[in-house]
């Protein structure tokens, strides 16, 4: 008896200590995330005060943001696969290696092609970190209980889109320009530190070939599937990318409450990556097949609240929580299309983001242009149509129907 509790104690602190393993790998990752994501959209916040340091116009430093979010479109399929057969560990203290020491070049020089080159070729390898940061969280726990450590990596995209454009023009304002930049460079050296002390060796046990990890580009449920993220992340961005200015033009708010709705709005994102993740684990197909019909209803709320102050921060909140939970979807949705290839199908997730960002930015800015600033609510409205029918397409292939979806 004595020794069946000893063995049962030894058993217990043994998953403790995995568990305790698991979580601080997650939290690594984590914060590795929102370093890569923050050293993107930081930028934004600093943009008009980097244009004036090299003397380039606003149009031209915008080239800062555009070519990285372009490179890492392009080498989201790409890139995953060059790297698939390495050591996990090693390949992500290489990509850090490189956020940090073109942090510091960008830091220093006074070239402005120079900066550029600072932000291409971080951004090339950015799908390989993010990739392998979504791989690596999934496989250290169950399979049921993936989603929920993809929620808590995806919490860093979060973090570093909500934080990383505030944060960044604070320090250019109150301290100085250099400041804003060191901020990309220190996140990311701690996270090389900890990856590089912390983390154990991650070597990859099976590497799919080249054309065995290409060939999921035959099944029409993974076209299906990235065709459901384009037009789900289409719906979400294409209408948030103009949100301050429809805040300012149809509910005359001024730039101080603009802000702060913003700042709602990313706060509430963070908590839907949690949700998202609660809800890929219970119910994940009820989840992304029903998720687009209650952004749309969001969507014809925030419509119908028009001027009206009150209403519309609280709808701000709850489209802030979508948001989050678009970000776990969009991710579960792909990577579950091709779970034999995991590392390239998240580099296909990061290109459909990426994507779909664009198209829906193009689209809704149409509407705009045609209808008026009301009207992007509308151009949100057709993306989330056309990802219904993606969705449904998937499930159809699938033989799940929709009816085995609801009665999931």
């Amino acid at each position: 008896m004595l020794i069946e509790k000893m063995v049962w104690l030894l058993i217990k602190m043994e998953v403790c200590t995995v568990a305790v393993k698991n979580s601080w790998l997650i939290f690594i990752l984590t914060v590795g995330v929102f370093g890569i994501i923050n050293t993107e959209m930081g930028v934004m916040g600093i943009l008009p005060l980097l244009a004036k340091k090299f003397s380039v116009s606003i149009t031209q430093a915008g080239l800062l943001i555009s070519l990285f979010a372009l490179a890492v479109a392009l080498a989201g399929p790409v890139m995953p696969l060059v790297f698939a057969g390495f050591d996990r560990k090693k390949v992500m203290l290489l990509v850090l290696g490189v956020f940090v020491t073109s942090n510091i070049v960008a830091l220093v020089t006074d070239d402005f092609s120079v900066l550029l080159l600072t932000r291409l070729i971080p951004a090339v390898l950015h799908p390989v970190y993010c990739s392998l940061a979504f791989s690596v969280a999934a496989a250290s726990v169950s399979r049921a209980e993936a989603p929920k450590a993809v929620a808590k990596v995806i919490v860093g995209v979060s973090a570093g889109m909500v934080l990383g454009v505030p944060v960044s023009s604070f320090l250019a304002s109150n301290f100085s320009l250099s400041a804003a930049l060191a901020l990309f460079a220190v996140v990311n050296g701690a996270v090389f530190l900890a990856t590089l002390f912390f983390i154990p060796s991650l070597p990859v046990e099976y590497r799919p070939a080249c054309g065995e990890q290409l060939s999921v580009l035959k099944k029409p449920v993974m076209w299906l599937a990235i065709l459901a993220v384009i037009f789900m992340n289409g719906a979400v961005f294409g209408v948030f990318g103009y949100f301050s200015t429809y805040l300012q033009e149809v509910a005359g708010f001024s730039w101080n409450w603009i802000s702060t709705v913003l700042l709602v709005y990313g706060l509430a994102n963070i908590i839907g990556n949690f949700v998202g993740g609660r809800l890929l684990t219970c119910a994940p197909l009820k989840t992304v097949l029903f998720f687009p019909c209650v952004l749309a209803l969001a969507y014809v709320a925030v419509f119908l609240a028009g001027a009206y102050a009150a209403p519309l921060v609280a709808l701000t909140l709850v489209w802030g929580v979508l948001g989050g939970v678009n970000a776990n979807i969009n991710q579960y949705w792909i990577a579950s299309a091709a779970p034999e290839a995991p590392d390239f199908a998240n580099g296909l997730f990061l290109t459909a983001a990426n994507l779909g960002t664009m198209f829906g930015t193009l689209l809704c800015g149409w509407f705009i242009t045609l209808l008026g600033i009301k009207m992007v609510l509308v151009g949100g409205l057709v993306f989330l149509v056309f990802c219904v029918v993606a969705v449904s397409g998937r499930l159809y292939v699938e033989g799940a129907g929709l009816k085995g979806a609801v009665e999931e």
